[in-house]
């Protein structure tokens, strides 16, 4: 085993020419410390959150949060979370300091796990010192767990997607 510029020993794998690990050699490495992988978790969950969470907190009346769509206008007017605020991404710079208040933390969404709009969200706020978590899945899931949406016409649960029901965790 060599140890390389850039770290090949962390990962007990041997190195290319490069003194890069494949992917593989990194996957295949299971000597990460227990208590690496944990404190990697905790940050994730310090960072991120999840529909269901989001739910069960908004349900309880006191989330402790606001809840805030990144959406465009019209993915907005198709339908969001009740009692989410709308402040596009791009506006966030401008709009947020002036109807945010930066002592309640956000949780961002925008459309689901095929956009990182959510992440981007979360940046510009944090960048602001907003506290901030992302909301996994976004809207997409919200809707495919057959979760309140609301529309100009009123707040309605569409039927669960059968491949969401009966996660658990």
């Amino acid at each position: 085993m060599r140890q390389g510029r850039r770290g090949c020993r962390q990962f007990r794998v041997s190195c290319g020419t490069d003194d890069v690990p494949s992917v593989a050699d990194v996957i295949d490495d299971w000597h990460t410390p227990p208590a690496d992988a944990a404190a990697h978790f905790a940050r994730r969950l310090a960072m991120e959150t999840d529909v269901s969470d989001v739910f069960a907190a908004m349900e309880s009346g006191t989330p402790g949060f606001v809840l805030l769509d990144s959406r465009g206008a019209d993915a907005w007017e198709q339908g969001h979370v009740p009692g989410a605020i709308h402040l596009p991404g791009r506006e966030i710079p401008v709009r947020a300091a002036a109807e945010l208040d930066p002592a309640v933390p956000v949780v961002a969404y925008c459309w689901g796990p095929g956009c990182n709009g959510a992440t981007r969200a979360a940046l510009a706020l944090t960048l602001l010192g907003f506290r901030v978590r992302e909301m996994l899945g976004g809207f997409e899931y919200w809707a495919r767990e057959g979760l309140p949406v609301e529309t100009a016409a009123g707040v309605d649960s569409p039927v669960p997607d059968p491949l969401t029901v009966g996660c658990g965790c």
